[in-house]
């Protein structure tokens, strides 16, 4: 009995073709990085245009804005990981069906699934470090942040505080000192309280000082031996104290209070215990719920999206184009899409939160499976009668727009000129190209069919009369350009 050449699953497992996997990791994790580093230029763009109102403000020094820069940063990834992983799959795998390393794969006896742990390995690693910045990272960079801006609020406000000199680097309230001793203690102060009133809350005092508690980011005016002066209309009231204290809010330079912990702030465990505490049916308990699953999806759903790249890269090839990327970026704008829709449902308690967080990673994820297993039978993402349903709208829609387009654009041109113009002749699409047929259905494509470059497409013909002598058909795209006259 022979024994089969062929090596076992347990072998494989056993003596995996590591020469293999590290070719194909390094394939598409040098776009990943230069994707990345891509990406993060142009997010940190986005981001710098709100921080320079910030930088003004508070007027922070080169070395606060970097670290500034550094607690930001893990929030960024978020983003910028997951497309930076599918843009690596995608860029990647095309070269390789580009230069038809594929084809020689496959020659070799080496299917797709072999080809698969290296990306499954290197893609799970991303969507793990992905979920240590979601989890961990970034609420810790929101704090830090918050207690930055804090002091340097803080710093601001102290070099306000000037002898004699009304200051208003506190907001809402206008403080005069007369005089400040080196512990940096008050004495005669005066002290205008116009918060949320018309007429303000005087506070005359002998001494006084500030205090910062940076942990609960807190900034406390104490007075002592004074009198408050409360003015209401034609009323009015003085009140004498011994020890007074006002807490100063303090907000960011866009008008949120630095005080209160928001819920990108928040650890998991916060997070859960907010939403206990504001009930779980409450709308502000749903959104720290929201949150607490959009943390946690995000990392799978950078892995389902690095899956989808694979299948989207396989589609370019010798003579054909290269329309991964494009197709990538429509997916990654449909997930994202899906994903807020889903969010805005979960909070407005249209669907449950476990499962409104979770479906588009699970439609996702189910598409993905799809479309490997079709590019694994070496078919078409889609099934042909739905790509030519899809061929057949696109053309009728997209076609006589461009027509009309290119035709006025002369006409434009020549108006624009002063003199006219006399158009290039230009072929219509596919002019001169010969006819595509595929045997296994006995069917011929047009160079208007989305069919005609399809790898199953190995014969040629003249015409269409020459096709149909030698027992070819028209698909049904083809066919209703025939019956209109077009071909």
């Amino acid at each position: 009995m022979k024994k089969s050449l062929e090596p076992s699953w347990a072998e494989r497992l056993l003596r995996p073709p590591l020469l293999l996997y590290s070719y194909i990791a390094a394939e598409f994790l040098a776009p990943f990085f230069a994707s990345f580093v891509l990406l993060y230029a142009i997010f940190f763009l986005v981001q710098l245009i709100p921080l320079l109102e910030v930088v003004l403000v508070l007027r922070i020094g080169m070395a606060d804005f970097i670290r500034l820069i550094a607690y930001l940063f893990p929030h960024m990834l978020l983003y910028i990981i997951p497309m930076a992983s599918m843009a690596g799959v995608i860029i990647g795998f095309s070269r390789l069906a580009n230069d038809r390393e594929m084809l020689a794969f496959k020659a070799c006896g080496v299917s797709l699934r072999q080809m698969l742990p290296p990306v499954l390995v290197v893609s799970a690693v991303i969507a793990s470090v992905t979920g240590y910045f979601s989890v961990k990272l970034i609420p810790l960079g929101e704090q830090s942040a918050k207690q930055l801006m804090f002091q340097l609020a803080r710093e601001k406000i102290d070099k306000g505080l000037k002898e004699r000199e009304f200051t208003e680097a506190l907001g809402d309230i206008v403080v005069y000192v007369d005089d400040i001793d080196e512990q940096q203690n008050w004495h005669g102060v005066y002290v205008s309280d116009v918060r949320g009133r018309v007429q303000p809350l005087i506070t005359v005092a002998r001494s006084g000082w500030l205090r910062s508690d940076v942990e609960r980011m807190q900034v406390l005016v104490e007075l002592e031996n004074g009198t408050l002066h409360n003015l209401e209309g034609e009323d009015s009231q003085v009140l004498r104290f011994k020890r007074y204290r006002l807490q100063v809010p303090l907000n960011t330079p866009g008008g949120e209070s630095m005080t209160r912990l928001g819920r990108s702030a928040m650890s998991q465990s916060q997070l859960l215990q907010a939403a206990r505490e504001a009930g779980d049916q409450s709308k502000e308990g749903l959104s720290y719920l929201v949150t607490f699953h959009h943390r946690l999806s995000m990392p799978v759903g950078c892995f389902i999206l690095s899956l989808i790249g694979l299948p989207l890269a396989l589609q370019a090839g010798p003579g054909r184009r290269a329309v991964g990327i494009p197709l990538g970026l429509a997916v990654f704008v449909g997930y994202y899409a899906a994903f807020t829709t889903a969010k805005v449902l979960c909070e407005d308690r249209m669907m449950p939160v476990m499962l409104g967080m979770w479906l588009p990673n699970i439609l996702f994820f189910l598409f993905a499976l799809y479309f490997l297993w079709r590019v694994d039978q070496e078919r078409p993402l889609l099934p042909e009668r739905l790509h030519t349903a899809l061929a057949l709208h696109s053309n009728r829609l997209l076609l006589p727009l461009w027509r009309w387009i290119r035709r006025h654009s002369a006409a434009l041109l020549r108006l624009i000129l002063g003199r006219r113009l006399r158009p290039a002749s230009l072929p219509e699409e596919g002019e001169g190209l010969l006819i595509h047929a595929q045997v296994s259905t006995r069917t011929f494509h047009f160079p208007e069919c989305a069919q005609y470059r399809s790898p199953q497409c190995r014969l040629e013909f003249k015409d269409a009369k020459v096709a149909q002598n030698a027992g070819f058909h028209p698909c049904e795209f083809c066919a209703k350009l025939m019956e209109e006259g077009q071909r």
